[in-house]
């Protein structure tokens, strides 16, 4: 239930509001990818990424660097950092006006995974002084193929982000079998019937018409007592010298077989045998093979892991601290 209708201008976006995309999706199911395919294609951008967790690593995995960048960390948009989501907006508004400053022509707010959409929609259309200088031109979705449906299954977080979105973005289709597709599309249907589906497959033109404004009529708007917390925590890792890949991947795969509490690990590692940094992901249980990243300039060289969890995170980081010399042949990790 709804308490509120609020009126937007749909894709009428008036000259002096600045266009809001907004990414929702749940832990990694591909939003910094579909960001980077966003920025490499569409009109020029800043981005403001909200992260879960103290140690942020999605920022670190965008592919421009010289664009107007944000983020905020330590929570996510529906707790614990949700009073700062205006304040960085107007910071942003304002930066833009200023002369020398570098102009875009819209924002793309990337959520954290365990975030739902509603206290985004909640501060953007309430704000007046936000309303005034934004237009909330869309809200996107992403859902993995492989894995949608049981997540679906399991979070209602990830059945909010889907119910709020204005357009469904299925990923990770090179993942997945037709039936994968095929069964997770009949299920949007159901929760999102008139909401359009586009897949990682679709090519070009699916992506110009994913972020094209949405002519949508009045939003709802939920009621405050709906805007509850979530059961995630994170805890993050800081390695201070380079690991090789295989003891790396033996632990994680020993943490994804032992700690059902882990829904998802991501980080940015320094290994041994390479000068550049790789970016790991795994989510569902499964770890991916580690992508290469181009160095930063002044990157620290200190290695980063985040894994977060359901519910509490400190049977984990126990396990860490004791097993990783076994493994590693270092001393343990720093944690928090």
């Amino acid at each position: 239930m709804t308490d509120d209708i609020i009126p937007t201008s749909g894709s009428l976006t008036q000259p002096d509001q600045l266009p809001v995309i907004v990414l929702t999706g749940f832990l990694g199911s591909g939003k910094t990818t579909l960001l980077n395919r966003l920025l490499r294609t569409g009109p020029r951008s800043a981005v403001l990424i909200n992260e879960f967790g103290s140690v942020p690593i999605d920022h670190k995995l965008v592919s421009d660097q010289d664009i107007p960048l944000m983020t905020l960390s330590g929570g996510c948009l529906c707790c614990q950092v949700r009073g700062a989501l205006a304040p960085a907006l107007r910071n942003i508004r304002m930066a833009w006006r200023r002369p020398g400053a570098p102009q875009f022509d819209r924002i793309i707010l990337e959520t954290s995974g365990v975030a739902s959409p509603e206290p985004i929609l909640d501060t953007l259309l309430r704000d007046r002084w936000l309303s005034r200088h934004y237009q909330l031109d869309a809200i996107i979705a992403l859902i993995a193929a492989p894995t949608g449906e049981t997540i679906l299954d399991r979070y209602v977080e990830a059945q909010a982000q889907i119910t709020w979105a204005d357009r469904l973005w299925i990923s990770q289709t090179d993942l997945a079998t037709p039936r994968q597709i095929d069964c997770l599309r009949a299920r949007l249907e159901q929760l999102a019937p008139a909401t359009p589906i586009f897949h990682s497959g679709d090519g070009e033109s699916a992506l110009a018409a994913l972020s094209r404004p949405f002519p949508h009529g009045p939003r709802p708007l939920p009621a405050a007592h709906q805007l509850t917390d979530h059961p995630f925590h994170s805890l993050a890792i800081h390695l201070p010298e380079p690991v090789a890949w295989r003891s790396l991947q033996q632990i994680l795969r020993q943490v994804l077989e032992s700690h059902d509490e882990v829904v998802r690990i991501k980080g940015m590692v320094h290994l041994t045998d390479q000068f550049d940094p790789v970016a790991i992901h795994a989510v569902a249980g499964h770890l991916f093979a580690p992508v290469p990243l181009q160095e930063r300039v002044m990157e620290d060289r200190l290695s980063r892991l985040v894994f977060i969890t359901e519910g509490s995170a400190q049977t984990l980081a126990d396990a860490l601290i004791n097993r990783w010399p076994a493994i590693y042949g270092g001393p343990s990790p720093h944690t928090h």
